[in-house]
């Protein structure tokens, strides 16, 4: 289910959003807020052991799905009234209404029939698109932990209903609209609701009942924001469309903010546009001037209109997203948002997270050790009481400290008990725990990194002694881990206070600590990290490594990996530095270390400010900044639940090597997106000056308006496969970002040589065979019909390739077989029964080897002009 704020709500102002959600919704929520607990659970008819399975089911009938309005898929019907609003459908339509009621029976059904093909047609591919897009979307869940007749359970987050009691911890995703009913040490990231940068404490006292806004109720928690750190339960108030968010968001449906590839497509239908408002007035005007019948010069403008429309493009762009979604499938990678496919094809800058990516993700706790390095079981008991107590989410590394329960019953672990917590966060990188050791004391025990840890320690113990740490001795110390660091470990600082009994503890116990020792972990690089970063880099992708880590890890295993001599920029670094001066050193700089999440996301930005398009790989609750900055964000199927939301691409593999095949995939569906805007676009412009010339100098219209539109049609038709076409390889081998220019400067080039066989078709029909009455109209309209279908249909096997088409580079046996099939049907419609409602006659036999050197000549001369436009690198 795909859950996400940002795909639901553009980057906007924060004010606006305030102002969609409904009176209801803001008193629902200010009430459960003035609530007690048990009033509030009693109102909801809940208990704090949560719903019976049966009363779930029963909610869940009566209220529908947790899910928000832009959540919803495409519905049959909508995707049929989008393929019946179509201006070619529409026209066609109000032509056989026309045709109909002036008794032209044929013309009418002829046109219907048109209509019924167009729409069937893009019905069907959608559907088709839709349906394996929805199924992709499927294969990514986002769960909830809720309590159901006393017992903790994961569901689907659609599955959860007002009145569930849910269980909260470090990176959740808040699933519905929660009043907390307990909570220790949370803190809730907020900022696409609020606007605010930083984590907001959450507690779970009662609020009063006054004019603030619900987002200002320090008890509440909103669907769609994240737990950054602490615990909580909480009872959901409101699920779906009456949530906070769900409010805002049936205001906002498909406001969805745009991509590079959104601005490309936009731009160039502006430029269609504008070549439209152009070319429609001045051939209404010299039709109505020059024929003295402005109704038919109307029909005539219309029908040209409506033939420079790019209509296919909606579905061409779908159907080309929905088989390279299908086809990343394969490859492991699913797509939770289509138009991100081709931000992958033209990222140029990768920047990833180091650990599971560079290096195998199987962390090994390697030593335990006092301050001089020296084996010491006490302190891995330290930091096995402080993993094992824990209960927010464990990462890897408490993970392997708790693999050596060997030293479970020798420490006395089951005589421990967990007395208070403080959290990890991402401002101090450590977490401690308090626990009442056998003899009834209270220790302090933290863990963190050697930095963070240090500045709180005013002695450390060695062989039994305990001793000041003198400014002498830090850095001799910090010496010490240091050797570790640079032998590629992972070095976490252990550290304890024995403290007097109380109820709770605060990050102000945080102070006066002993030192004990070190816990170093070992995770190798990845045996493919190496080949993957090589050919990332063959295909044009720089490769940036953003961690959290320190330094010396860092470097050690960027050099293993190919990343040689890799220039560094610590986290402290880019906090001291400018926008302007970090994109300037972002571009030199392939290693940044010791980075916050907000360092992550400047980052991103930065390098974006300098024109590249980034893609960011992270799995953590301190990625989920980076992954909805990046203009691809990609995570993995065992990542956290915000950092699996803000992605646009999830791996289930985590593996460049995955994502090398990714952007391969990508550059194919932005290939051949990028055919049919080049083929429709020259096409176009190319028309532009054919219909003018020809309505300013024939005696009648140069194509009936029926034509116009049977003849857009048919190449309409031949352009269906092109999603399925192939893609040379020197089209995927560099980032290709969208450059509106490089499109323009195609159309202006190679659209005048279709009106150059235009005109040699208008002189050949004039001159050749007299077509230059009104009674001989048809046999020029249907030569140029002819003519005009046949060498659209073709070109675009040059235009396809870089390369000779036909020789060095071949369609798909699809695109081949529907270009043979449209030109030999335009060959056919004038001797055909259909030929009379049309407005054919048959030709005479010399148009036919004229108009095979027509076809001849158009190839050879858009084939040159091509390779002109390459030599000069414009294209």
């Amino acid at each position: 289910m795909k859950l996400g704020i940002s795909s639901i709500l553009p980057r906007r102002a924060i004010d606006a959003r305030k102002a969609s959600v409904s009176k209801a919704s803001t008193r629902q929520l200010t009430e459960a807020a003035a609530s007690d607990p048990e009033a509030l659970l009693k109102a909801h008819g809940s208990v704090r052991t949560g719903l019976s399975d049966e009363e779930a089911e029963r909610r869940l009938a009566q209220v529908g799905p947790n899910a928000v309005a832009s959540e919803q898929e495409h519905g049959q019907l909508r995707l049929l009234a989008k393929a019946l609003v179509n201006p070619l459908v529409i026209l066609l339509s109000v032509l056989a209404t026309v045709s109909l009621a002036t008794g032209d029976i044929r013309a009418a059904v002829v046109m219907m029939l048109m209509v019924v093909l167009g729409v069937v047609l893009r019905f069907v591919q959608e559907s088709r698109a839709d349906t394996a897009a929805a199924k992709l979307r499927a294969m990514i869940r986002v769960t909830a932990t809720v309590l159901r007749g006393g017992k903790a359970r994961e569901i689907p987050l659609a599955e959860l209903v007002p009145g569930d009691v849910v269980k909260l911890c470090a990176g959740d995703m808040v699933p519905a609209d929660v009043r907390l009913i307990g909570c220790k040490d949370l803190f809730v990231a907020q900022a696409s609701l609020t606007g605010e940068s930083l984590p907001v404490e959450k507690f779970d006292l009662k609020e009063k009942a006054d004019a603030r806004s619900p987002l200002e109720l320090r008890n509440l928690c909103f669907l769609g924001t994240s737990v950054e750190s602490g615990t909580a339960t909480a009872v959901a108030v409101a699920t779906g469309e009456s949530t906070y968010l769900g409010t805002i968001a049936k205001s906002l449906v498909g406001q969805q903010t745009q991509t590079a590839f959104d601005r490309g497509v936009s731009r160039f239908t502006w430029l269609m546009i504008r070549f439209m408002l152009v070319m429609v007035p001045l051939v209404f005007l010299i039709n109505g001037l020059t024929k003295h019948n402005w109704h038919d010069a109307f029909l005539f403008a219309i029908a040209v209109a409506v033939g420079m429309t790019p209509e296919m493009l909606p579905m061409i762009v779908t159907v080309c997203l929905s088989n390279g979604a299908m086809a990343l499938a394969k490859h492991k990678v699913i797509v939770k948002r289509l138009n991100s496919i081709q931000n992958l094809g033209a990222m140029d800058v990768l920047c990833t997270d180091k650990t599971g990516t560079l290096t195998a993700d199987h962390v090994v706790l390697e030593k335990h050790c006092d301050v001089a390095l020296q084996d010491d079981d006490e302190v891995l008991s330290l930091a096995y009481l402080n993993s094992h107590f824990q209960t927010g989410l464990k990462n890897v590394l408490d993970r392997a400290i708790l693999a050596h329960r060997e030293i479970h019953e020798e420490f006395h672990i089951p005589e421990h008990r967990l007395v208070d917590e403080i959290p990890f966060d991402f401002a101090r990188r450590l977490m401690s725990v308090v626990v009442a050791r056998p003899d009834g004391t209270h220790r302090l025990i933290c863990k963190g990194a050697p930095e963070e840890v240090f500045p709180r320690c005013m002695r450390f113990e060695s062989e039994g002694e305990i001793l000041p740490m003198e400014r002498m001795l830090i850095d001799d110390l910090r010496q010490e881990y240091e050797r570790l660091s640079a032998d590629g470990f992972r070095v976490l600082a252990i550290a304890y206070r024995d403290l007097p009994e109380k109820a709770t503890y605060s990050r102000a116990d945080e102070a006066d600590l002993v030192l004990r020792g070190y816990v170093a972990f070992f995770d190798p690089p990845k045996e493919t990290a190496a080949a993957a970063i090589a050919a990332l880099y063959q295909h044009g992708v720089t490769v940036k490594v953003l961690t959290g880590d320190n330094a010396a890890v860092s470097k050690k295993i960027c050099r293993e990996v190919g990343i040689t001599s890799p220039k560094l920029l610590l986290g402290s670094q880019v906090e001291g530095m400018s926008d302007t001066a970090l994109a300037e050193a972002a571009e030199e700089v392939t290693l940044f270390a010791r980075l916050a999440p907000a360092h992550k996301q400047r980052v991103i930005k930065a390098l974006q400010s300098k024109g590249h398009v980034v893609g960011f790989l992270g799995d953590g609750i301190n990625d989920a900044p980076a992954l909805r900055a990046a203009d691809v964000g990609v995570s993995v199927d065992s990542a956290v639940d915000i950092a699996k939301e803000s992605a646009d691409l999830i791996l289930l593999e985590k593996s460049l090597m995955v994502l090398e095949e990714g952007i391969l995939e990508g550059r194919k569906v932005f290939a051949n997106i990028l055919k049919y805007v080049r083929m429709g676009a020259s096409s176009s412009f190319g028309n532009m000056f054919s219909v003018v010339g020809a309505s300013a100098f024939l005696p009648f219209m140069p194509m009936a308006p029926l034509q116009i539109l049977s003849n857009n049609l048919l190449y309409d038709f031949s352009q269906v496969p092109i999603p399925t076409d192939t893609v040379d390889a020197e089209h995927i081998a560099k980032p290709r970002p969208w450059s509106i220019s490089e499109v323009t400067r195609f159309i202006l080039v190679i659209g005048p040589c279709s009106s150059v066989f235009d005109y040699t078709t208008f002189l050949m029909m004039f001159f050749l065979f007299g077509a230059r009455h009104q009674a001989t109209a048809p046999l020029f309209q249907t030569g140029w019909f002819v003519e005009s279908l046949l060498t659209q249909t073709l070109i675009i096997h040059v235009i396809r390739t870089n390369k000779v088409p036909f020789i060095q580079s071949r369609a798909s046996w699809p695109l081949t077989l529907t270009t043979l099939a449209i030109m030999a049907f335009g060959v056919w419609l004038p001797f055909s029964p259909m030929s009379s409602v049309l407005g054919f006659t048959r030709l005479p036999p010399l148009y036919w080897p004229l108009l095979l050197a027509t076809l001849v000549c158009y190839v050879l001369l858009t084939q040159a002009v091509k390779s002109w436009l390459i030599r000069r690198a414009w294209i």
